[in-house]
């Protein structure tokens, strides 16, 4: 018998008749399959077994239609793809219509993009994966949209006229807002040329550009092949001359820190350009192939070649980093690079985990120039075709200080 003062329980039951109905209820979670047709005014998509680890080899077609009159607005909830910085492994891709569109960005890794926007009624979503490295996938909201309801977060478009301006959602009144991607696809007709000039610029600062950032590519589509240059930062970058007639300026803001933002202006001109005109000032060296060592080259004497200032230009890629691993294969050294500052980026493949970030290179004749484990080095060299660095007994390469880095930054802001 319970004492004086104690409290006597007794266990019920919420729904007489359905014991323990309570302890074996079910939550159910959509299932996601490799694609599909969606349509309607909302919905959501996801990668393949989603939350689960996604499939390897796997190529997933998403066809997203709204009703007519409006537009697909996407929003990644969730990303968890192989990082890469060229994304080449795993990812997303987005394109405006159901087939041959203008493809609005590729994504991969775990920051997620802003809000995507179509230009009609119709997205095309599709992601492919690897043989490898693999993770839980996305998840995505898409949901239909008058074209310009969505105020401040609605930016981008065909521009056609022989000159005209783009800016930042908000310009110039506030900042811009987190989330947002836009991309301008400025076309000229086939015989004349496109100048491209920032008149004022202020993009969240990061060394590396991975948050917030513009990013301007020779013809009509986001192609890391074709991109002039990647921008962020309170400096505007220098005048851009496009290669041919059609440039893409892609914005994209993440949803964190947001800044004031940008204005930029481009008028067309004829192919036969005046003396005066300033040149593109973003060049990229192209990308060579393989160079196997042979006996002629690795008894050339090892002896680097000229000074940082004299090198800089001539290179494709310039970082300083400490190495991690080495292997030596068929005569060269194989070595990944974990980087320290990255001042020349060219078409140099960085792989970022976490907030490390390295690279692979290649020391063609693998004793020359000598590199050691553990040790901290200014690399200047070319880049193969699959992004690998490739570095020559001529090449410069020297031990890393720090009071090499005010030189460093001192030709980071210099026009090649």
């Amino acid at each position: 018998v319970p004492g004086a003062g104690s409290r006597h329980w007794t266990p019920k039951c919420p729904h007489p008749g359905k014991i323990g109905a309570a302890t074996f209820s079910v939550i159910l979670r959509p299932t996601f399959a490799c694609g599909g047709v969606v349509s309607g005014e909302s919905g959501f998509i996801g990668s393949e077994g989603f939350p689960g680890v996604y499939p390897p080899n796997s190529k997933c077609t998403w066809k997203i239609t709204v009703p007519e009159g409006k537009v697909v607005v996407l929003s990644f909830r969730y990303l968890d793809l192989e990082s890469d910085n060229l994304c080449r492994y795993d990812f997303v891709d987005i394109y405006n219509g159901h087939a041959n569109g203008q493809r609005i960005g590729r994504f991969c890794g775990t920051v997620k993009p802003g809000a995507l926007v179509s230009n009609s009624n119709k997205m095309l979503v599709q992601m492919t994966s690897d043989a490898n490295t693999a993770g839980s996938g996305f998840i995505a909201k898409f949901s239909a949209a008058e074209p310009h309801e969505r105020g401040d977060q609605y930016c981008g478009g065909r521009l056609e006229k022989p000159s005209g301006s783009f800016q930042t959602p908000n310009w110039p009144e506030r900042d811009y807002p987190a989330g947002v991607t836009c991309s301008w696809h400025i076309v000229a007709p086939k015989n004349q040329l496109i100048e491209l000039k920032f008149e004022k610029f202020d993009v969240e600062r990061d060394n590396y550009c991975r948050y917030d950032y513009v990013a301007v590519f020779n013809g009509g589509e986001i192609n890391d092949a074709k991109r002039i240059g990647k921008y962020c930062g309170d400096s505007p970058p220098a005048p851009i001359l496009s290669e041919r007639n059609e440039l893409l300026i892609q914005f994209l803001s993440d949803l964190s820190l947001t800044a004031d933002g940008f204005i930029g202006h481009y008028k067309f001109r004829p192919k036969k350009l005046p003396t005066t005109t300033v040149p593109p000032t973003t060049t990229t060296v192209p990308a060579t192939s393989i160079v196997k060592p042979t006996v002629a080259l690795c008894q050339q004497k090892c002896k680097r070649s000229g000074t940082l200032e004299s090198n800089y230009c001539s290179s494709n890629f310039v970082i300083t980093g400490t190495v991690i691993t080495t292997i030596t294969r068929a005569g060269s050294l194989h070595a990944t690079i974990s980087i320290i500052n990255v001042y020349k980026e060219g078409n140099l493949a960085i792989q970022q985990a976490g907030k490390s970030m390295s690279a692979k290179i290649i020391v063609v004749c693998k004793q020359c120039p000598l590199i050691r484990r553990g040790l901290n080095y200014i690399i200047m060299g070319q880049v193969e075709e699959d992004g690998r660095g490739k570095v020559f007994p001529n090449s410069f390469v020297m031990s890393f200080k720090a009071k090499n880095s005010k030189i460093l930054n001192a030709l980071k802001n210099k026009t090649c």
